[in-house]
């Protein structure tokens, strides 16, 4: 029971604290609720005032930019204000240019109508006087016919025969004062040029010949050479191609052969025949074949001591061994390889001095005569032929084109053709660089001088200073002086194109009057 009664006074004391409680904490509510409301109808007010000055500040600042604006405005108003009354004054003045010279285009035009009009009157009055002119220039002609008994066809014949015959001969006298003058200047530069090469190239010569003489020791050996009833001599000579002469010379013999390898070949096989003592046929073709062998061997040495020599760069195998064949080429009596050796110098030494590649002058020059080294059965002239091989083995195009060009067999087309040409002929026109025979040199002097006398107006032709100079003597009648000068070209072109000859040949025409009296 008494728990019980504590179970009720303690729910009652609960029940009154909840009670309480709830009271106190509804006090407290409703007054935070009425200091929010306070709180919060301040900050309605702040924010008021607040956006009350944000607007007025707004305000301003719209004002001012407006005013700002404004300003910006009519400032550019005026600008163009300005511009526009510019424009007008402009067009103003424009239009004020235009009327002046309108009235200037009027007062043109009527001084021109004026003009015309007095024109169209001297005109006519020119028209009338051109006619009064016209009958009595006829007049004139029809009495100038009757006086002078020929007709005006005739005499315009005559003036224009006479017009023709003037200007031909002052064209033959500018022709001849131009290439005077050419030649002058082209003359003394080449002269230069020729001289510094040829001082700088000085090379002796020694005529090559078809015999070699050699020593035997003595003439028992002379016995052994030719063998029992001539069989040693005969199998040298059918072995070397080559003729063994033994004769009374005291002890020595003579190789005989047109060709100087097969030459060189017998002579060293002989001395080494000699040197072993044994000679009979089977040693004689072992011997020969061995020392063709090594002299063909020798061809690639001495072609590429020869490249170094003259400074050039390696080449193809075959080039080379031509180049060594030249050793034993020879063209009238002249070393083919030293010919071919200076003519290369000679014409690196122009092209340097010309500012052309001396390099690839110096190859064509070496490679000119290339075409005399192929075998004798190979039909064509030597420039084709050496052409024709230069283009087999890859060389330049420019020293093909020389090579082939160097005797005019095919037309030039570099200067380093022409250096070729000319490096050629200075070699070979060296004192006792060449020489041909007797009746090859009256040939050439014959065909000089006929060549010479083939043209009209000649009278008689002299070939002298052994063929370097043709003289020719014409009639004075049929030339004058400037058709003797364009004779003496025409000779010389037509030398240079039918002849082949080494330097030089000087063409000389003789043109003179002679009267003679005799006093009794």
């Amino acid at each position: 029971m008494d728990a019980y009664i504590l179970i009720l006074i303690g729910a009652a004391l609960a029940g009154v604290g909840f009670f309480l409680g709830w009271f106190v904490n509804a006090r407290i509510g409703q007054n935070k609720i009425l200091s929010a409301e306070e709180r919060a109808k301040k900050i309605l007010e702040d924010a008021e005032k607040e956006a009350s000055a944000l607007k007025r500040e707004k305000m301003l600042e719209v004002k001012d930019e407006w005013y700002k604006k404004k300003k910006e405005f009519e400032a550019d108003m005026q600008v163009r204000k300005n511009k526009l009354q510019a424009y007008e004054k402009q067009l103003s003045n424009r239009e004020e240019n235009l009327e002046r010279k309108l009235d200037i285009l009027l007062k043109k035009e009527t001084a021109l109508q004026a003009f015309e009009k007095e024109l169209a009157e001297r005109q006519q009055k020119l028209g009338e006087r051109e006619k009064e002119l016209e009958k009595i220039i006829e007049e004139q002609t029809v009495r100038l016919e009757r006086l002078s008994g020929i007709s005006r066809e005739e005499a315009k014949k005559v003036l224009h025969q006479s017009l023709i015959e003037e200007v031909k001969s002052e064209a033959l006298q500018l022709l001849k004062d131009t290439r005077d003058t050419a030649r002058a200047e082209a003359k003394k530069e080449a002269q230069k040029i020729i001289i510094q090469a040829i001082q700088r190239t000085a090379v002796d010569f020694t005529l090559e010949t078809t015999v070699s003489v050699l020593n035997v020791g003595s003439d028992e050996m002379k016995g052994r050479i030719i063998g029992r009833e001539g069989r040693n001599i005969r199998a040298f000579e059918a072995a070397t191609g080559v003729d063994v002469i033994v004769d009374d010379t005291p002890e020595a013999v003579i190789l005989s052969g047109f060709d100087p390898f097969r030459r060189e070949v017998a002579r060293v096989a002989l001395e080494r025949l000699i040197a072993d003592g044994r000679i009979h046929p089977a040693r004689i073709e072992e011997v020969v074949e061995k020392v063709r062998q090594e002299l063909e061997e020798d061809l690639i040495h001495t072609g590429e001591n020869t490249l170094l020599e003259v400074g050039l760069h390696s080449a193809h195998l075959e080039i080379i061994k031509h180049i060594g064949k030249m050793k034993y080429r020879s063209s009238y009596g002249q070393n083919l390889l030293q010919h071919s050796i200076e003519v290369a110098y000679l014409t690196g030494i122009m092209a340097a001095e010309l500012r052309l590649d001396p390099l690839l002058a110096k190859r064509a020059g070496l490679l000119h005569d290339i075409g005399k080294t192929l075998e004798k059965n190979i039909e064509g002239p030597h420039a084709l032929l050496g052409y024709e091989l230069c283009k087999k083995y890859d060389e330049h195009p420019i020293i093909c084109n020389a090579v082939g060009s160097h005797h005019d067999d095919i037309p030039m087309e570099h200067p380093i053709a022409a250096l070729v040409q000319a490096a050629d002929a200075i070699s070979g026109a060296r004192p006792g660089a060449r020489r041909e025979s007797v009746e090859e040199y009256i040939k050439r002097l014959e065909k000089l001088e006929s060549i010479a006398k083939s043209f009209p107006g000649v009278v008689t032709t002299y070939a002298i200073q052994a063929g370097r100079e043709v003289r020719v003597i014409v009639n004075y009648e049929r030339l004058d002086d400037a058709a003797a000068d364009q004779l003496a070209h025409d000779i010389a072109r037509r030398i240079e194109q039918e002849m082949e000859y080494p330097g030089q040949i000087k063409v000389v025409v003789v043109r003179e009057f002679r009267a003679t009296a005799i006093a009794k």
